[in-house]
């Protein structure tokens, strides 16, 4: 069965990452970008765990020739080579900067010299042609020579030169984003805003310079971000050290409980095996002592057997007519098999011991790895305020919009394409498109609630049905302790305790949905493996107010972010 909204009741590592100015890039590219090896730029720069640089070539060679493996600067040793990585992104800095410093730019030669072409100094645009020194003297000379417009040497001039009018581009129309010529300013463009070439020029620059600063900066947030994750990493790896040096331990505890059950096991059954063998001692000897006797009297038998006293026969009678005095042996025995009662009582203690100290060590493990999660998750927190123009008619926002109840009463409020008209429901006014972000919503004192996160586009009107494939991940309390996660079908939830208050974190780009008992600091649900290609935003609903059953508020939590 689909759980539908309308039940509510209504509906490279680099120590001192460079900062790229324009004054500072030549200083900044032979300081931050030179090996300390070869004193030249960078040529497939890797990085030690130190976080030094070098060229690759360069540190292979000086490894080669050293006993030790350490860092060249501060001496570092390493117990292990490390890998050697190109740093594809210091690399790509490096090259931007050997550009910016020498960039690439192909001679242009004179359009009049014959034979061997001398370099070009001006290009002419009313000439439509390139000189250089010796042919542009003319220009310098001659005076209808000196009123052309000459500009630094270009390799195609024609571009420079208005096809229309056969006149040099000196203008700008703003309106049309295009050069000009003087006489398009009188003709086709006469209305519209032109600027000369040179101020249109400069304000492109600056807006360039802007661009420039925007993509440097982008370069050092992911220089910085390369940082974080080789951080992450290292703290992983210690993490991960720690981990298995646990579980060694609990297992050589597990191990040696287990040698101690079993010399246990073999010294009862030894001890049975040595009762057994005093059992059977004595029971032969008092064999033999009834042997002993039983051939006595049959010796008497037989002597009696051949008497000629008769008398004597007579009086002995009563006492020789019946066997002597013995024991029942017909019941008597020595058990040959192992008492298999003791060996399973053995093993079941064994066996109980085992379950136990895995499940504590299993428990503890899992608990703490929770714990770390959230921790982790909860370095990610926003501070969200719930929408009032998304609100259902029914619903009552505090003023600061962080706590939501339904009212039980209609309030005249606009409609409009944001609101929820049938499903008690309130959206919160951030939405996230990318990145990660954690919240807390305190449902303490509630029977009924949905929480979880929406998609921008989903549908706001009439009945709705809250899953994924329409653009929800929520879960919800139903009847005061029926939990469920709407993932269509719904997956009922086991909590130890009822929630008193839900942590939701959401990872753009990893399609994860997970929520959260802050309280007991334990998993409920997570959405994993999901696609998300525009906004979410938190997703909130108190249920109907069911005659004050259910009117203690939504509370969203104002948290700082963990440290």
């Amino acid at each position: 069965m689909e759980e539908s909204a309308s039940a509510q009741g209504r509906g490279g590592s680099i120590n001192d990452p460079p900062k790229f100015t324009r004054d500072s890039s030549r200083l900044l590219s032979e300081e931050q970008f030179m090996c300390s090896f070869c004193l030249d730029e960078f040529t497939d720069p890797v990085t030690t765990p130190c976080g030094h640089n070098f060229c690759k070539t360069c540190l292979t060679q000086y490894w080669d020739n050293s006993p030790h493996c350490l860092c060249p600067l501060c001496k570092e040793t390493f117990p292990k080579r490390p890998e050697l990585k190109i740093n594809t992104t210091l690399r790509e800095v490096v090259d931007h900067f050997k550009k910016k410093k020498c960039p690439d730019k192909p001679d242009i030669f004179c359009d009049v010299c014959t034979g061997v072409k001398s370099k070009a100094v001006k290009s002419c645009l009313d000439c439509g042609a390139t000189f250089c020194k010796s042919h542009l003297e003319p220009h310098n000379i001659l005076p209808k020579y000196k009123k052309h417009k000459l500009i630094n040497p270009v390799e195609n001039v024609e571009d420079y030169i208005c096809k229309k009018h056969e006149r040099p581009l000196e203008l700008f129309c703003r309106e049309d984003e295009m050069c000009v010529c003087q006489f398009c300013t009188e003709t086709d463009h006469r209305t519209h805003n032109t600027v000369t070439i040179e101020e249109e020029s400069g304000e492109k620059r600056t807006q360039l310079g802007k661009t420039q600063s925007v993509v440097q900066q982008m370069i050092q947030e992911r220089l910085k971000k390369m940082e974080e994750i080789k951080h992450s990493v290292e703290l992983r790896k210690k993490s991960t050290e720690r981990e298995i040096a646990d579980s060694i331990e609990v297992f050589t505890a597990l191990v040696r409980s287990i040698e101690r059950s079993q010399a246990e096991l073999l010294q009862v059954m030894e001890e049975k095996q040595k009762a057994a063998e005093r059992q059977a001692e004595r029971l032969i000897k008092d064999l033999e002592q009834e042997i002993t006797e039983l051939k006595r009297r049959d010796s008497e038998l037989e002597q009696l057997s051949h008497t000629e006293d008769h008398i004597h026969l007579l009086q002995i009678y009563p006492t020789m007519n019946s066997p002597p005095h013995t024991k029942n042996w017909t019941d008597i025995s020595i058990d040959t098999d192992v008492n298999v009662e003791t060996v399973r009582k053995v093993l079941s203690q064994l066996q109980k011991t085992l379950n136990i100290k895995l499940s504590e060590t299993l428990n503890t493990k899992l608990k703490h790895a929770v714990s770390t999660e959230l921790k982790r998750s909860q370095q990610y927190a926003v501070d969200v305020t719930l929408d009032p123009d998304t609100a259902h008619h029914y619903l009552i926002l505090s003023d600061d919009g962080k706590q939501v109840t339904d009212g039980d009463t209609k309030q005249n409020l606009p409609d409009n394409p944001k609101r929820f008209d049938e499903c008690v429901n309130v959206l919160g006014k951030e939405g996230f498109s990318s990145g990660r972000f954690y919240y807390e919503v305190q449902v303490k004192g509630k029977t009924d609630w949905d929480v979880g996160v929406a998609r921008e586009s989903v549908n706001r009107k009439g009945k709705i049905t809250l899953r994924p494939q329409n653009g929800f991940w929520t879960v919800w309390l139903r009847n005061e302790n029926q939990y469920k996660a709407l993932a269509g079908p719904g997956v009922p939830l086991t909590v130890r305790q009822k929630l008193q208050t839900v942590g939701v974190f959401v990872d753009y780009e990893e399609g994860l949905v997970s929520f959260y008992d802050v309280e007991a600091r334990s998993h409920i649900y997570s959405y994993t493996g999901q696609s998300f290609t525009e906004k979410l935003y938190p997703f909130f609903s108190p249920c109907d107010n069911d005659g004050g059953k259910n009117s203690a508020p939504l509370i969203v939590s104002c948290m700082c972010k963990t440290e």
